[in-house]
């Protein structure tokens, strides 16, 4: 794990030698995450985040293995009358979709995570999930924002087969997770965070849920892959390839999610080894 700027510590990764990529990326403008000016949440504007977005997209299409996967886990970004100048939705997974097409990568697939609308009416007090606006004027409500986790793939043959048994993947199983919206994802399965906090400049932490990290390294790694993320966090995507029997590689800006990523992964590196049933 290294303490940097992704944009710089990903040169030194060699060409085609990441199995699998998993991440969050900052919502544009949306959240402030700390107060560097390298970090890309601190974009004056969502035109701004997108150039700088291409050059991770560039250094990830040079390291990945063709026809090895890249999944990024995003939702369409609300907009502020005061900010904006309108009160709607960006369509940010699309324009990222594009973004990584113009980089060289195939669309692959897209999945919705469901999430309660409740929960999001009272943690975020949206007005188009408000009741009270159903008899104001319902043409300004709507529905709640879900989460995607889509994924691009590098073109190419892929020289490492990922191949399932019958009895690690059974039909049902399988059957989950095709599904184009996965409903059973528990949203508050996450590393803890509280540690990572830092009073003068945190202002949002968004670690991504564990069940979704460990669903995608399941069905698109085998044993020992590497999986990269360039936003660590506080090392979620790290932290379920180590307990997953998977390696991983990952890059963090801010000091404090660093230092806690590494206390996560160090206490998966201490658990005791499950015995195989086979």
């Amino acid at each position: 794990m290294y303490n940097g700027d992704s944009c710089e510590v990903m040169k030194a990764i060699p060409d085609s030698s990441i199995h699998y990529s998993i991440f969050s990326p900052p919502f544009a403008q949306l959240y402030v995450y700390s107060n560097s000016v390298r970090d890309l949440g601190n974009c004056r504007s969502t035109t701004e985040f997108y150039e700088q977005f291409e050059f991770i997209i560039k250094e990830l299409y040079r390291i990945m293995i063709p026809g090895r996967l890249v999944s990024f886990h995003r939702m369409d970004l609300p907009t502020q009358k005061q900010r904006d100048g309108f009160i709607g939705l960006q369509d940010f997974p699309g324009q990222l979709i594009q973004m990584f097409i113009d980089g060289g990568f195939i669309y692959h697939s897209r999945v919705t995570i469901w999430k309660d609308p409740v929960i999001a009416m009272q943690r975020t007090k949206a007005l188009g999930l408000l009741h009270k606006q159903i008899k104001k004027d319902s043409a300004m409500c709507r529905q709640g924002i879900a989460d995607y986790v889509i994924t691009m793939r590098k073109p190419g043959e892929n020289p490492e087969r990922i191949e399932h048994t019958n009895e690690s993947f059974p039909v049902s199983k399988w059957q989950n997770y095709a599904s184009p919206v996965w409903m059973d994802i528990n949203q508050s399965n996450t590393l803890q965070k509280e540690s990572a906090r830092e009073q003068a400049d945190e202002k949002h932490i968004c670690p991504l849920q564990l069940d979704v990290v460990e669903r995608c390294i399941e069905l698109w790694t085998n044993e020992t892959d590497i999986v990269f993320t360039p936003f660590l966090g506080i090392g979620s995507e790290v932290y379920q390839a180590l307990k997953m029997g998977r390696r991983g590689v990952g890059i963090e800006l801010k000091e404090s999610y660093y230092n806690q990523a590494v206390a996560n992964c160090k206490g998966i590196e201490n658990m005791p080894k499950k015995a195989s049933l086979f």
